[in-house]
């Protein structure tokens, strides 16, 4: 078997959630919860309009650090609140506090559902690897170790740069391209020979930020075009797409 990637490619750089595992909804779905509580608390008697679990959580939250995506959603939403502090409690209406209750909330989600692959992907980096590219994940997210644990897939990579990293070595969250560059540097490839693979808005403009060789959106919840506009050079609704017979 072969990749449809082009020949000059010899890294592949992934982002985790909606990509590797199906985990996305259940971000959502913590999401949701969080500001959905806020939102009510907010609005008093006059109109609650709820969070959007598919256009807010990609336009203001997925594949950002979860920091910044409490601050983008606020500031859609025309809400100011206080910084706060790491330690802030859920309940607490700061950026600290609905972010820490965002974590706690996805952390019940995944011991309760656990997390599953897309097996698509999961080939697609196997024969990656058989083919003697080089492989990274690449996630905003701080849990990303026990997820790719949890899901089995640990060994499938050479590298990982996620939330924790990105906080050590003080990396700009996506839509920035420096979590991708940093992977590439573990990796010792050039952006131009590394392949991105993103689902996200914000993870696809970082793509195309950083000048890699090839941004690939993958398309979960129909947002093709919009991955177009952000960046993605190819769609595709599942990386098997990309796994064809050998030349």
């Amino acid at each position: 078997m072969a990749l449809r990637l082009p020949p000059t490619i010899r890294a592949c750089l992934f982002d985790l959630d909606g990509v590797l595992t199906n985990t996305a909804e259940v971000h959502a779905a913590a999401w949701k919860q969080t500001f959905d509580g806020l939102l009510r608390r907010r609005a008093g008697d006059g109109p609650f309009v709820p969070f959007d679990a598919l256009s807010d959580y990609d336009e203001y939250v997925d594949g950002r650090p979860r920091l910044e995506g409490t601050r983008t959603f606020l500031r859609a939403r025309g809400i100011e609140l206080p910084e706060g502090t790491e330690s802030d409690p859920t309940g607490t209406d700061t950026v600290h506090g609905l972010s820490n209750e965002k974590n706690e909330l996805l952390l019940t989600l995944l011991r309760d559902q656990g997390v599953r692959t897309f097996p698509g992907s999961v080939r697609f980096v196997e024969q990656a690897r058989a083919m003697g590219l080089r492989t990274a994940v690449v996630s905003s997210s701080a849990n990303c170790a026990q997820v790719v644990a949890a899901a089995g897939i640990d060994g499938l990579f050479d590298a990982r740069v996620d939330g924790l990293v990105a906080a050590a070595r003080h990396l700009a969250g996506k839509p920035a391209p420096d979590t991708f560059l940093a992977a590439a540097e573990l990796l010792a490839v050039t952006p131009p020979q590394a392949a991105v693979f993103e689902d996200a808005l914000a993870g696809v403009e970082a793509g195309r930020a950083g000048r890699f060789g090839l941004v690939v959106g993958v398309d979960r919840t129909g947002q093709a075009d919009a991955l177009r506009r952000h960046g993605a050079d190819v769609v595709v609704a599942d990386l098997e797409e990309l796994i064809g017979p050998a030349s």
